[in-house]
């Protein structure tokens, strides 16, 4: 497996291009299923999982074709064959479960294994399943896979979440665009990934209205046509990298961001002494003083901080000055980082879905090894800044979210390299 070796050297200074969004990607490209039209995604990530997404809807009949180097998914799902998503498939990545809703929609059955993904709780698809329902469809789990039929087709209906769910709101207003009459999402998921796939939707010939907001109404329609569009920004990649220059000093400007995907972490970065301006071309980020102040932190759903961008802010805390406390509302589990930060000198107390981080002086470098995507990258960051050699290893989580991490951090200054183990 490979493995990434960084050293740390002082600080960086230049630009860095964001990507578009991963958990935007993986959501628009379902959406051909709603289509015998062509769907063009432009600004798409090159990434493990957008690969993982196309070889998902290749096997169920659709045709997915990289061009511009990746950059560009033009896909085509006019002579769907198959309804069955496979287990071997959907295991590898939990954004799968969003097929159910648009082959559901389109033509009145599926089949969908329930899905893998990243070891951070138990992420039930329940609510995916409940909003369908209110939709008319009828469902059977049996032998590990969801069976969904609605012979006459999904009908609109009034969906109810009890708690917010960005996926389960992403399938449901998938698959209402082609329900009979109208339908109603409340306490919707407002990130802007959803704001991003109802635009899309919209250019699709969908009717939808109130999206960025906590109701969503969508009218249905009997078809939809295809589009082109541009996946949004990358915010996670974009707050990743903001933290580069406050690890390590210097000023670096994100080409591409906008202070609107990421308003509450930029909020909390100020408060730890870190300054972020607009630029013509993104945003530029550089530390006030030579330390960092602690701060408290708690993930909630958008637009609050991103549960995303709690690991890489932990691994910042753990050099700060004092006491921060983070608290994890999202997902359980979601700390598994914290030894692999306390092999580097960190000083983390972990109980239940808080961490309390008291500030070191300065981390050392050491082995480490990644547990999930926003995990490994975490802990390279916390390499910009230690003393010595941090070797990262089980960088394969990486590569799920993050492109070309090597030359991004390497173009503005950072010492590091990812080493081929055979």
């Amino acid at each position: 497996m490979d493995s990434i070796i960084v050293t740390g050297n002082g600080p960086l200074s230049g630009q860095i291009s964001i990507a578009g969004a991963k958990n935007a990607c993986l959501t628009l490209m379902p959406a051909t299923l709603l289509s015998e039209e062509p769907l063009t995604l432009t600004n798409a990530p090159r990434l493990s999982d957008i690969a993982t997404m196309s070889e998902l809807l290749g096997s169920l009949g659709a045709e997915v074709t990289q061009l511009q180097d990746g950059k560009v998914l033009a896909m085509s799902s006019h002579d769907l064959n198959n309804h069955t998503a496979d287990y071997d498939i959907v295991r590898k990545m939990r954004a799968s479960i969003l097929v159910l809703g648009p082959m559901l929609a389109r033509d009145g059955h599926a089949i969908v294994s329930l899905p893998g993904g990243c070891a951070i709780g138990a992420r039930p698809v329940d609510l995916h399943l409940r909003a369908l329902e209110a939709l008319g469809a009828e469902l059977e789990l049996k032998d590990g896979y969801v069976h969904a039929k609605a012979p006459g087709g999904l009908k609109g209906g009034t969906i109810d979440f009890p708690l917010v769910s960005v996926g389960a709101t992403e399938n449901a207003l998938m698959a209402a665009t082609l329900a009979k009459g109208t339908t109603v999402i409340n306490n919707a998921a407002r990130e802007p990934e959803i704001v991003d796939l109802a635009e899309c939707l919209q250019k699709m010939g969908a009717q939808i209205e109130g999206e960025g907001t906590s109701t969503i109404t969508i009218q249905g329609v009997d078809r939809l046509n295809g589009a082109t569009h541009p996946v949004v920004t990358d915010r996670i990649e974009l707050g990743t990298y903001m933290l580069a220059p406050a690890f390590c000093g210097g000023e670096v400007e994100l080409l591409g961001g906008r202070m609107s995907l990421v308003g509450a972490f930029c909020e909390k970065l100020d408060e730890a002494g870190i300054d972020v301006t607009e630029t013509d071309h993104g945003l530029s980020v550089r530390r006030r003083h030579d330390h960092i102040k602690a701060i408290n932190v708690t993930t909630e759903p958008f637009p609050g901080f991103p549960t995303d961008l709690q690991a890489q802010m932990m691994a910042l805390l753990c050099a700060a000055e004092g006491v921060s406390v983070l608290e994890e509302t999202i997902f359980e589990n979601r700390f598994m980082h914290a030894p692999e930060l306390m092999r580097m000198g960190a000083q983390i107390d972990v109980q239940g879905g808080t961490a309390t981080v008291t500030g070191v002086k300065q981390l050392k470098g050491a082995p480490v090894m990644a547990t999930d995507l926003r995990a490994s990258v975490s802990l390279i960051l916390a390499g910009l800044a230690a003393e010595g050699e941090t070797k990262v290893s089980r960088v394969y989580h990486l590569d799920r979210g993050y492109e070309h991490v090597v030359r991004k951090l390497s173009g503005v200054g950072a010492n590091i390299e990812r080493i081929h183990n055979s």
